[in-house]
Parts: structure tokens; sequence; C-alpha cells
């Protein structure tokens, strides 16, 4: 049944897949998604979202930047001024959602560098003071560094490993939902960042995913951590650089999840275009992907785009670690062909699929990724 390749789904006639949203677009946009608590607007709260929006004046840098980091920085002021321990963290947390929004999608103009600086400060002063702290940790790489944020359970002598990582626009400091589920269930977590974002060392380029190789041998170093094989979590594009790493190094992964990633159509021209403007993402989703694949034009996005395909990188039929796969059925950022591609060849996948759009976002979701890792790797550390 998968021998020809699956069709590719239509577009809709939502007009703002055809064009970038107005102004009046995307506050509308912003205040929907944090109606409903979906990324990127589930870290504030309704006031605090619609206090910005009410006051935003423009979507280019400048002034998207300024009118979140203001917010951000009075957010920040507030934690400083208090000394109780929850309180504190509180505050400390919302200034990282009104930074986070302030670099969104990406650092592509010095002001929303300035605020994604000012986002990784808050959540480390917030993650501090976690019942599961925050720890910040380098490994070296290639005459640089990569750096993850690793917390353990209590009470857990030799807890086995997940690693996380979001996509284009969500880095480590927002795998804080992920890791809580795991940890109460007594998984040690590291998130870090996919290549081509945040700390990242590296670009989005087909060889990537070695950025990712120090780390498991940390993680394997640690005499206090069950991890010779960890689980591994990539969401939305990381799910990918989740994929690769499932057929490039099975023997270290005791299961991977691609939530939401692509494998060989989401690389093809036909589907550039098609998710362009996506219903799904606010805006500068191209630009967001230049950035993390390091080109600065179109024709050199659909080439590295083309480079990563998965397929004529030849690895599909490869034997993998244990794998999800798992998206929104009517997903407009990532071909969900992609996963009948994957489901067709080399060894076989577990599927679920979620109703909605990019990643199924549904209360179910994200529970049923971690406990499907969690089973995984914790059969992994008994073993």
């Amino acid at each position: 049944m998968f021998d020809q390749e699956p069709s590719l789904p239509l577009r809709t006639n939502d007009p703002s897949q055809e064009r970038p949203r107005t102004l009046d677009e995307a506050k509308a946009w912003m205040l929907d998604r944090t109606l409903r608590r979906i990324h990127p607007m589930n870290n504030l709260s309704l006031d605090d979202t619609a206090r910005v929006v009410e006051m935003l004046d423009g979507l280019d840098p400048v002034r998207w930047a300024a009118s979140w980091r203001s917010a951000g920085e009075d957010a920040w002021k507030e934690a400083e001024a208090t000394q109780d321990p929850e309180a504190r963290r509180t505050a400390f947390l919302r200034a990282q959602g009104f930074f986070f929004l302030g670099r969104f999608p990406c650092p592509n103009h010095p002001d929303k560098l300035a605020s994604a600086t000012r986002e990784r400060e808050a959540y480390l002063a917030a993650g501090a003071l976690f019942d599961n702290p925050v720890v910040r940790i380098s490994v070296p790489f290639e005459g640089g560094e990569v750096v993850f944020l690793y917390r353990r359970p209590a009470g857990i002598e030799r807890p086995p490993v997940i690693m996380m990582w979001g996509g284009v626009d969500a880095w480590k400091e927002q795998m804080t939902a992920a890791s809580d589920l795991a940890l109460a269930q007594g998984v040690a977590t590291i998130a870090l960042d996919g290549p081509g974002t945040g700390e990242s060392p590296v670009k989005g380029t087909p060889d990537a995913d070695r950025q990712f190789l120090p780390v498991m041998d940390w993680a394997a170093a640690q005499t206090d951590l069950a991890a010779t094989k960890v689980g591994l979590l990539g969401r939305s594009f990381g799910g990918y650089w989740a994929t690769k790493l499932a057929h490039v190094v099975p023997d270290r992964i005791a299961g991977a999840v691609n939530w939401g990633g692509g494998a060989h159509f989401m690389f093809q021209r036909e589907w550039i275009e098609r998710s362009r403007h996506p219903d799904s993402y606010l805006m500068e989703l191209v630009e967001t992907r230049m950035r993390m694949l390091g080109v600065d034009d179109e024709e050199g996005y659909a080439e590295a785009f083309a480079r990563l395909s998965l397929l004529d990188q030849g690895l599909l039929d490869h034997r993998c670690a244990p794998m999800l796969l798992t998206n929104g059925r009517g997903d407009t950022q990532c071909p969900v062909a992609d996963i009948d591609l994957l489901v067709g060849h080399g060894t076989p996948k577990a599927v679920r699929m979620f109703p909605g759009g990019h990643m199924g976002i549904t209360p179910q979701t994200m529970p049923t990724i971690i406990d499907w890792l969690v089973e995984r790797v914790t059969m992994e550390a008994r073993a």
C-alpha cells in the first residue's frame, strides 16, 4: 500500500495561507491562541497578552520586539522586588514569556536578538527555583560547545533520560511542560536547541545531527544516570532530527518521537510553496526556516531544504530505533504524507494521529508522547 507516494493534502481557502497577516489579523490570531493555550501564546495569561497586543502598532522587528520586551522588563522588576520563592518564580516565568515573544519567531534583528538573550536569563532565573531545578551545562564540540538544560527527579538513584528539543522557533526554554511530565514519572530530562536555533553551534545542514552526539556521550558517562540509551523527543521541525538520529545511531536510543516533523515531502519545492503562510503560523515562517538553514535567499532555501530529505539520503530502509510518529491530521506546516512514507520503509513504527493542525495539540497529545517515551527508557534502564 506504500509503493506509491502518498498524495499531499490540498490547501484550504483560508486567506491567511495566501499572504502574510495584517496587524489586525495577527492580533486576532494571538488572542485566539492565548485563549486555547497553544504555542506560541501559551506562556502568558490572556490579560498579559491582551495588554501588549492592544498597544502593538506594527509587526516589524523594532516595534514588535520593543512592545514585548518592555513588558518583560516590567515582569523582571516584579520578580526582583519579591523574596517569596513562588512569586519570584512566577514573575520570572512571565518575563520569559514576554521576552520569548519579543524574539519570536526568530531573532533576525538586533532587537529580537537582545530579547532572546533576556529570555534565556529569565528562564534560568525561574528554573533555579523549580522543584526540580534547571542546571545549565555545556560540553565541548568542534572547538566550541553544545549547551543544554538538565533536570533530574528527586529521590531516584539512577533515572533514565529523555533528550528533547523544539523546531525552528521553540527552543530549549520552551521544553518545561514536557520536562515536568517526564520528571513526574522519575525520568531526567535534557533540553537543547535544535540545529540552527538558539545557542546551537551548527546550522541545519544534513550532517547537523552530530551536535547531539556529545550530549548523549555526557549522559552515558554520568554514573548517577541510566543513560546508555536515551529517549528522544523532537517537536515540530525537531521531529526531523529525532527521526534521523533514530536511523543513524539506533543502538544509542531507547525510543524516538517525531512530533510534527518532516522526512522527505516537507523538503520538496511543492510543499515549500504550500507552507509559505500556513494557518498555524503567525508570521515569517520562511524567514525563520532560512535562518535555521543558514541561507539568505529563496533559491538557497529550496536547495538547502532538498538536501535534508531522508529518503534521498538513503536512510529510510535502514534499521532504526523504536519510533512513535505523531501529528495533527490537518497539518499545513508539515505534510502528514511524511508519516505514511516513514511507516512504509524500514523498521516498523508506531503511529498516533490527533485531530487538528500542526502537531495535533490536544489535552492528550503530550501526555501520550511522554508516556510512550517513559515506558521505553524505563524498560531499557531495567534491562
